[in-house]
């Protein structure tokens, strides 16, 4: 019966129906059936195109009234990883056993905050609720990077794509109903899909695919009618949020991820990352051509230290190089996966991949006033690709690789618009004013309380674009070009080769590889160097006279800064925990840090409540932090340039404190690695490395007493006064103040 049960499913699934099957019957949806005995489904049957969400799916979120289309309001919304778990039980056990679906614990009714458990239903509802009431009215747009599934972290009820593919559009359909009226969707959503969106997860064959088809049916209300052929054939499309100025790319960063063991790299013309990247380099050259921007957004973001590498390398230098020549155009990259508030800023100088190429082509001479600017720069040599990781790796030892990082950058030296123009015969300097050199990608925390529940209103400056056309407004089909006759000959053969690629086999490629590399010629003394490798196609730099885009320079679009929301659900889920026993003090003291290790039972560890029925408080996000009053960001704007005057104030510690331990002399080799390594105890880092953390610390006294911790106390205590109160207030945020200052203190002095 379980197994008819499960075909009925697929089939309901392929009709668009599974929502219904999902809320009605979740017992069904726990019957294991393998993902390769399922038959292929048909292909989805897709619904009447002006029908709003139905109100016999779920419940309504609220009144609904009738939005009227307004002017911009220069503000965003970004929300990632809901990680909806329709098994979550309240009062259950956190334990890795049970992941809050069975068993007695703290398990709150919003959820399980600071654990590994998944997000509860009624979490999504509430912030759904929330948003209707209190921020609905004032975004232009919304980003959704993905993981709208739960874990595969139960082998008591392993995932099916049905529970998978059920709860994005559960997802989809809240957004739809949330940001809709009699009429339809009021403002665009853009979303994308994670690496748990999928099955298996991780890995994902190129397309087209039953797996695409299904997104396409189910975010058939986000994605444009032009672009559904994009998206059915490789997982991406864009959208013009501001009609004929900003589009949002979606990307599909599963084809550049280096988990997908599906897929192989960006750089063979057969491999759906290289196709992806030729797709975008096509499509930014049609927004420069039109005079747009555009924000790139995904879900797993291009971490590069030696941690965490989640890209594939040949996809970084390729999706780098184009984010370089199309500075003029990209604002900024917005990301999720990681959980942990941060950002990253990558170096153009790490690209590799045909510099001689780059350089000849690049005539504006940003390198060379890159290099006066920042003089004191020491160059990163070439990166290795690095192996899969074999574990889950501690967040803290990433977020100290890139601080090490951080200590390397440049000090931003705030000159005037005369000293910068009167260098080396009155030459602008413009990369070096602007750090066009660098580029910034921004990842936020997620929904599911690892942390606490977390979302992200980004504003962004429309100057002159008050009386802009809406996205509600616009409803005539979006051109692909306002000026054909500009570089129309140069798109049409871009388009033909989209069209080529589409239709490429790995056998042709291979073929015409080798072809391409017989009718390769020598290089003659005095030619400009020829690339490599003759499937890569570099774009042109932004022209001499253009000015510098709105990631460097303030300007109409440019991101002017955020304000970040958490709901406290320690507060909010009310869990009265019972008291314990002078003989569990030691237990209870471990579980309050187990959240540190690989599987994380939360702050309450696996305690017990006291009544049996929840009795949760009102339900609210609140500002954690926002950018604008921050006292230690000092950041007046969300350009590259800002970013790096505040990563080289965090990293600038690291150089004066391992300057500080080596001055009485000994060879501290790790020392910068290190000495915030143990200290990042407030990630997944194992709790038994303390003992080597007070060791690295003490170096300077003696190098070969390893666990002696006797006087080493006294020091660790003068050396609080060092602290880098600007780091310390990063690292708070990046867990989402879910650990309290003295804690932190305690741990990174």
């Amino acid at each position: 019966m379980a197994m008819a049960a499960s075909a009925m499913l697929l089939h309901v699934l392929a009709a668009g129906l599974l929502y219904h099957v999902v809320t009605a019957a979740p017992a069904v949806l726990s019957s294991h059936t393998p993902a390769a005995a399922a038959p292929p489904p048909p292909p989805p049957q897709p619904p009447p195109a002006a029908a709003p969400p139905s109100s016999s799916v779920q419940v309504p979120i609220g009144q609904v009234t009738e939005l009227q289309p307004t002017r911009l309001h220069g503000r965003f919304l970004h929300i990632t990883d809901f990680h909806p778990d329709e098994f979550y039980k309240v009062h259950t056990s956190t334990s890795e056993d049970h992941a809050c679906h069975s068993g007695k614990g703290p398990a709150g009714f919003y959820g399980a905050e600071t654990s590994d458990c998944d997000a509860p239903i009624s979490l999504l509802n509430a912030t759904f609720d929330w948003i209707t009431a209190n921020i609905r009215d004032e975004i232009d747009f919304v980003v959704w990077t993905g993981d709208s599934a739960r874990h595969d972290s139960d082998e008591d009820i392993p995932r099916s794509p049905a529970q998978v593919l059920g709860t994005n559009r559960l997802l989809a359909d809240k957004f739809a109903e949330t940001f809709s009226d009699k009429q339809g969707l009021t403002i665009p959503v853009v979303p994308n899909f994670g690496n748990n969106d999928i099955l298996p997860h991780n890995i994902l064959l190129p397309g087209p695919n039953k797996w695409l088809s299904y997104y396409a049916d189910i975010w058939k209300k986000f994605i444009p009618e032009e672009q559904r052929h994009s998206f059915e054939f490789g997982g991406w499309f864009y959208v013009e949020v501001i009609p004929n100025k900003l589009a949002v790319f979606s990307l599909n960063t599963l084809y550049l991820f280096d988990r997908n063991a599906g897929v192989d790299d960006c750089q063979k013309p057969s491999e759906p990352g290289y196709k992806h990247l030729e797709w975008l380099r096509i499509q930014l050259q049609f927004m420069r051509d039109r005079g747009m921007k555009a924000i790139l957004m995904g879900h797993v973001p291009p971490a590069r230290t030696d941690s965490k590498m989640l890209w594939d390398e040949t996809c970084w230098q390729k999706y780098t190089l184009w984010l370089r020549q199309y500075r003029d155009v990209v604002i900024s990259g917005l990301y999720g996966h990681m959980n942990i508030d941060h950002f990253m800023i990558s170096d153009t100088k790490d690209i590799t991949i045909d510099s001689a190429e780059i350089s000849s082509e690049d005539e504006d001479e940003d390198e060379d006033d890159d290099e006066e600017y920042f003089e004191d720069l020491e160059d990163v040599s070439p990166r290795t690709h690095l192996e899969d990781d074999l574990s889950i790796q501690s967040a803290t030892d990433y977020l100290e690789e890139l601080r090490e990082g951080w200590a390397k950058l440049p000090k931003v030296q705030i000159e005037s618009e005369a000293s910068f123009s009167k260098k080396k015969g009155g030459k602008g300097k413009k990369l070096g004013k602007w750090a066009e050199r660098y580029q910034l990608s921004f990842v936020s925390p997620s929904i599911v309380p690892n942390y606490f529940p977390t979302l992200r209103i980004y504003d962004y400056n429309i100057t002159g674009l008050e009386d802009t056309v809406t996205w509600a407004e616009y409803t005539k089909p979006l051109p692909i070009i306002d000026k054909p006759e500009v570089g129309a000959q140069q798109l049409t053969q871009d388009q033909e080769s989209e069209l080529e690629l589409r239709s490429l086999s790995d056998g042709e490629a291979g073929d015409i590889e080798v072809a391409k590399k017989k009718k390769k010629k020598k290089k003659k003394k005095g030619k400009k160097p020829k690339p490599s490798d003759p499937n890569l196609h570099i774009p042109l730099p932004p022209t001499k006279a253009a000015p510098p885009g709105p990631a460097y320079s303030p300007q109409p679009l440019t991101l002017l800064g955020y304000k970040q929301y958490y709901a406290n659900l320690t507060h909010i889920n009310n869990v009265d925990i019972a008291s314990s026993s002078s003989s569990n003090t030691e237990s209870n003291d471990n579980a309050d840090t187990s959240w540190l290790n690989r599987w994380r039972e939360g702050k309450h560890g696996d305690k017990k409540p006291k009544s049996k029925k929840p009795k949760p408080r009102e339900f609210k996000f609140e500002i954690e932090y926002t950018t604008y009053d921050d006292k230690l960001y000092r950041l007046k704007d969300l350009t590259v340039r800002s970013f790096v005057d505040l990563a080289y104030r965090m990293g600038q510690s690291a150089k004066a404190k391992t300057t500080m331990l080596m001055r009485p002399g000994g060879e501290l080799r790790d020392d910068l690695d290190k000495l915030d390594e143990d200290d990042s105890d407030v990630g997944e880092v194992q709790t038994d490395e303390e003992d080597d953390f007070e060791d690295l610390e003490n170096n300077d006294v003696d190098v070969q007493k390893g666990k002696k911790k006797g006087d080493k106390k006294k020091k660790k205590k003068k050396k609080k006064k060092k602290l880098n109160k600007t780091w310390l207030h990063f690292l708070k945020h990046a867990f989402v103040s879910t650990v309290d200052d003295d804690e932190l203190k305690d741990k990174f002095s």
